[in-house]
């Protein structure tokens, strides 16, 4: 088992932007191993969650797992299908966690017109409270970087923020319309904004959506991202 020290350590071992993601957490407390060419980078505190997020051959995750993965209120998180295969090789239970959606894409998209980056977060924090009161991004959080934003008649109607993004990874959030002005496309403009940004300063963006949210999937997959099913492992009581 071989300790990765630096984020390009990481870089090196895996080509999993979900690990290329986690890589951020190095700088704050974190550690990642190699195994087999399995990856595990524990991050302290990485979207409000202590996590170790794991990616690549399901024996080497598995041994990651044995010697990392337990502790207080430590999310071992990785892909789906491979958890599942990851459970079956633990000498003891594990049990899935509620699974949600990771996307991400690379290369180049055009931004919209008539969008930006703001330059107040006044008015996002209303916004999210009337569109997504569930929000994991918000302003003055730390990790939470910038807003975009759409307005109407000087009113904040559409959000997106960058936030928790790694070195070669940016990572959209906090994506909210107003009820008033949902159906007009505000939604997607945002979401092509940021992306477009973050592509172009990072090659890579990246996402959370819950996996029932079928048209933000929708939405998502329209502007080039694609999708995997994200769990987290639990010990089994």
């Amino acid at each position: 088992m071989r300790r990765l020290r630096t984020t390009a350590d990481i870089q090196d071992a895996s080509a999993d932007p979900l690990i290329r993601w986690a890589a951020q957490a190095l700088s704050s407390g974190g550690a990642a191993w190699e195994h087999r060419g399995a990856v595990a980078v524990h991050a302290p505190s990485l979207t409000r969650r202590r996590r170790l997020v794991l990616s690549g051959p399901p024996e080497g995750v598995a041994s990651l797992l044995a010697a990392h993965g337990r502790g207080t209120n430590l999310r071992p998180l990785m892909e789906r299908t491979l958890a599942q295969e990851v459970a079956s090789l633990m000498p003891t239970p594990w049990t899935e966690d509620k699974p949600f959606g990771w996307m991400d894409r690379a290369g180049t998209l055009d931004p919209p017109p008539d969008v930006h980056w703001l330059s107040t977060t006044d008015g996002v924090e209303p916004l999210l409270r009337a569109a997504l009161p569930e929000s994991w991004a918000w302003p003055g959080e730390p990790g939470v970087r910038r807003w975009a934003g759409v307005h109407a008649n000087d009113t904040l109607v559409a959000t997106a923020a960058e936030a928790w993004s790694s070195t070669d990874v940016g990572f959209m959030m906090g994506v909210a319309v107003h009820p008033s002005h949902t159906g007009q496309g505000l939604g997607r403009r945002v979401c092509q904004f940021v992306t477009s940004s973050l592509l172009t300063l990072y090659g890579t963006c990246a996402l959370f959506v819950e996996n029932y949210n079928a048209p933000a999937i929708a939405l998502y997959r329209k502007l080039g991202f694609a999708y995997r099913d994200l769990t987290t492992l639990l010990p089994a009581v």
